[in-house]
């Protein structure tokens, strides 16, 4: 452990550093058994005698403050109690951030380490069981090997090119977005990359769309970029186009899965979107949430795919695929936009971790990626299908079940009578998470209802739960 110390003048010197130590265990700042730099470091240090050193170790080591272990080091003592640090107001400016954050929604509320209840519905959680570390492990190792070999600069802040290579592969298979690996610019989660797009094509005052209902964090990281943020709604064909305002700079739209009723856009309101973009000089920003696990039909094209006046922003993410602590998203931008999408990400944090992306696009690249997704696909069509056959069957009377062709969640608005916050305080006394979809909508006039993510919940935990919330909705 590094600490520093500052001393002033020359006078007992042995004192003044004694005193400061002796402060910094009491205080908690050098909490128990912290290492303390040698005599001859901390002496090094603070351009003192060793001497002078050694004799405040010895006198903190007789009054029991420290714990000199022969051939370890030097520690604080175990057991002590220190004081709560005393807050000081002397010469603090209660700062005031710019106005603009006043309109920003809190952050979002996430569970506490150690707060799961044992049926959790949790949205947009993956999981980790069906996840094989050993392939990961050996994708790690491989991008270790390369970083040691390579030199000790900054990256290109459009990212690795091995993942840049794997996800325009990936995305020209499965999803039909003719692109190569420079068009691609890795981000930090979807989130990144939908900031990104808000940093290059809006300003202060500018009008911009999101979907009503929707997802919160877009909203707020538009609010950010000073935008005035309409909430158009959505109904079984998705984003009601004839409901544009006309001078929108940008629409985030969720097309393949709509956050978060589910619902995917049709093939007919994709084209009038292209088309309103087209005739307004407007970005769409196609966020292919939960696109990858696909349960009914056949899959609708991307906007991406199907845009040739480049319009559109293609926006992934691995979160639901792998985990979100991967932290790992992507975009292609439109050509026109391209640099200075690069531009953009730059200048917000230069690039992401280098070593996860190389590992990533190993893992892709390597076919592991896909043989991840076909397995856990199996598994979350049979969870979809128990949660369905509840919500269908026992659960009717009080749900009305939105069935995705899509996606790891589905929603289910309440029947008349029921209240959002009822059901949810109700279920938790039972030990089963639920979340209500209010919190979604911008406007007044919310639909009540609940969010059922069922990524991390196994069969027989959602048979339980769901056998034991009808019991209570009977009461």
């Amino acid at each position: 452990m590094d600490i520093q110390l500052s001393i002033a003048g020359r006078r007992d010197l042995s004192a003044q550093i004694y005193q400061q130590l002796r402060a910094a265990i009491v205080e908690g700042r050098l909490p128990p058994g912290s290492r303390l730099p040698s005599t001859r470091d901390l002496a090094w240090q603070l351009g003192v005698s060793r001497k002078t050193t050694l004799e405040v170790y010895d006198r903190l080591v007789a009054e029991g403050f420290l714990d000199g272990r022969t051939g370890n080091g030097t520690f604080v003592a175990q057991g002590l109690a220190s004081a709560p640090p005393r807050k000081s107001t002397r010469g603090v400016v209660a700062l005031k951030p710019a106005r603009i954050w006043r309109r920003v929604p809190e952050a979002l509320s996430l569970p506490k380490p150690g707060e799961r209840l044992p049926y959790d519905y949790l949205g947009g959680v993956t999981d980790k069981a069906l996840f094989q570390p050993a392939p990961w492990r050996k994708s790690v190792a491989h991008a270790l090997r390369v970083q040691a070999r390579g030199r000790g600069i900054y990256r290109d802040p459009a990212g690795e090119q091995e993942l840049r290579l794997a996800i325009a592969r990936y995305i020209g298979f499965s999803r039909g977005v003719a692109c190569n690996w420079q068009d691609v610019i890795a981000t930090q989660g979807a989130q990144q990359a939908i900031d990104l797009a808000a940093r290059v094509m809006v300003s202060p005052g500018d009008t911009v769309v999101v979907e009503e209902p929707g997802y919160p964090p877009v909203r707020s990281s538009l609010l950010a970029q000073g935008a005035r943020v309409v909430s158009v709604p959505v109904d079984e064909e998705g984003l009601r186009v004839d409901r544009l305002p006309e001078h929108a700079r940008l629409v985030y739209v969720t097309p393949s899965h709509q956050f978060p009723l589910g619902i995917p856009m049709s093939l007919e309101r994709r084209w009038a979107l292209l088309a309103w973009a087209r005739r307004r000089g407007a970005l769409i920003v196609e966020d292919d949430y939960d696109g990858e696990f696909r349960f009914e039909g056949r899959p609708v094209e991307s906007l991406k795919s199907l845009d040739r006046d480049g319009v559109v922003a293609y926006v992934g993410t691995f979160s639901k695929t792998l985990f979100p602590e991967l932290r790992i998203g992507y975009v292609v931008p439109p050509a026109s936009l391209a640099e200075d999408f690069l531009k953009a990400k730059q200048i917000n944090d230069w690039h992401g971790c280098s070593l996860t992306q190389a590992a990533l696009g190993h893992y892709m690249l390597d076919g592991e990626f896909g043989r991840h997704l076909r397995r856990v696909q199996k598994h979350y069509a049979q969870r979809r299908e128990v949660l369905l056959e509840h919500l269908r069957g026992p659960l009717s009377p009080w749900l009305e079940p939105i069935a995705p062709v899509a996606g790891i969640h589905m929603a289910a608005f309440l029947r008349d009578g029921l209240k959002e916050t009822m059901v949810i305080a109700k279920a938790r006394r039972a030990s089963i998470g639920l979340y209500g979809i209010a919190g979604f909508y911008a406007g007044r006039r919310v639909r009540q209802g609940l969010l059922f993510g069922y990524g991390d919940m196994p069969v027989e935990a959602i048979e339980t739960s769901l056998s034991a919330l009808r019991a209570l909705l009977e009461k």
